[in-house]
């Protein structure tokens, strides 16, 4: 690829009606990060010198997510050529190549932009490069009637004829337009049809009655998939995650059940992970090389070291970092707490708030009780301590290094080093009592 500048457009302004949503349609998200944002995310990876994002009146949340982006209102709405023609200003006197996706395909690749500029760019260099896909369906789709390698011309299905209906090609609407002549095409766009829009294919047209030529790119169809409603927004969900299990397994983790697992757009994982079924990453997890993750575990917000054990049926919150070979077991959950390397929580656990030192042992039925009703407190765990079964730490406290909590103790002072800290109520045995206890109850039933 040549170093010519490139500008990316992107069309926003749908209102989204058919999604039922006060949520602006492209800000509803796919593997926790917005559509909009998977496409400019894509489009990055360019390093376009412009981009800016083609919004509607009333849409200043999706102004603010797609921020730094510039941003352009197109009002009122009247069709896609006129949408990207809200953009001219900002392309005013620009010469690269000018990039037009929609904010509502949000599986479109950085690789499928690249072989759409390289088209661009190539020898005969075409003016347009139209991307271009084959459904199993081509039904209500624009065919794209392609000569020579060359396109002709696209076709709306309520316009083809017989034999052009029977074309396999179909118009994906993604564009890649050079800038010297993308002003000028743009403005020569007509709306003379039945609904008064500007549609931006009529550009191809144009182009060619201008002695300009144009070209397609393939791309398969599930990666130009649309997403106008919840369904469509599932299909696509469903896409992503399959093509991510693959990028996974292919980079040397181990899914059990790869169907069963979900990821977030920025969970990253270390070589020889081992991931058990139903394991659901929220955003923000990094994990290390050779971690085990088991069964029903949710992670979010985390970052699990190399070596450690997780689960099954654990969960990690935001600011949870686990330690080197440390083990997280059955129904225990952590909270912004660093656990040492080696330490244990293996049942039944809340931590939150807390450091735990290196080898630490944290009994089932711990919990740290961080919260006093205004304010979180922290809770310091030294290296080696135990903590006994059934224990309530109350914060803001500090167990020293080695030290032993007796099982049942609810500890609200700080434990010295070595030591050991028990608050139990003496045990009191009355002979017989569970035997008058049931022999008192009874005659109350009979009477």
């Amino acid at each position: 690829m040549t170093a010519r500048k490139t500008a990316v457009v992107v069309l926003a302004a749908g209102k989204g009606t058919r999604m039922k949503s006060s949520l602006p349609k492209v800000l509803h998200p796919i593997a926790g990060r917005a559509m909009v944002h998977h496409v400019l995310h894509a489009a990055a990876g360019l390093s376009p010198e412009r981009t800016l994002v083609v919004l509607g009146k009333g849409m200043e949340p999706v102004a603010r997510a797609v921020a730094p982006a510039l941003v352009a209102v197109q009002d009122p709405p009247l069709g896609t050529g006129h949408a990207v023609l809200a953009a001219a200003e900002a392309l005013d006197g620009f010469d690269g190549d000018v990039v037009v996706v929609f904010a509502d395909t949000p599986l479109v690749t950085l690789d499928t932009f690249r072989a759409m500029l390289d088209r661009r760019r190539a020898e005969d260099d075409p003016a347009i490069v139209v991307l271009g896909f084959r459904p199993a369906n081509p039904g209500a789709y624009g065919r794209l009637v392609v000569k020579k390698g060359k396109l002709k011309r696209i076709v709306e299905a309520k316009d083809a004829d017989e034999d052009e209906r029977a074309i396999g090609l179909c118009n994906a609407g993604l564009m890649v337009i050079d800038g010297r002549h993308a002003l000028d095409l743009l403005r020569a766009i007509g709306c003379e049809n039945a609904n008064g829009e500007y549609y931006l294919t009529d550009i191809v047209a144009i182009a060619r009655e201008r002695g300009l030529d144009a070209a397609v790119v393939e791309a398969a169809e599930d990666e130009v998939m649309g997403v106008n409603s919840r369904a469509e927004l599932a299909r696509a969900e469903a896409v992503w995650q399959a093509r991510r299990r693959l990028h996974f397994m292919d980079e040397g983790v181990t899914l059990t059940d790869p169907a069963t697992v979900f990821f977030s757009a920025d969970t990253v994982l270390g070589r020889d992970v081992t991931i058990g079924p139903n394991v659901v990453f929220g955003p923000g997890v990094s994990i290390e090389d050779g971690v085990r993750i088991d069964a029903f575990c949710h992670i979010e917000g985390a970052h699990v070291a190399s070596g450690a054990r997780i689960g099954p049926f654990a969960r990690l919150r935001p600011g949870a970092d686990i330690g080197e070979d440390a083990h997280i077991g059955n129904f225990v959950e952590i909270k912004k707490s660093v656990i040492g390397k080696g330490a244990k929580a293996n049942h039944l656990a809340y931590i939150g708030d807390a450091r735990v030192g290196a080898q630490a042992n944290i009994g089932a039925g711990t919990i740290t009780c961080n919260y006093d009703g205004f304010n979180k407190h922290l809770t310091e765990i030294g290296e080696g301590a135990f903590i006994g079964s059934n224990s309530s730490l109350v914060a803001p406290v500090k167990i020293g290094d080695g030290a032993l909590v007796g099982a049942g103790s609810t500890i609200t002072s700080d434990v010295d080093a070595d030591a050991i800290a028990v608050t139990r109520a003496p045990q009191k045995a009355l002979p017989q009592g569970a035997a008058k206890f049931r022999a008192r109850n009874a005659r109350k039933v009979k009477g």
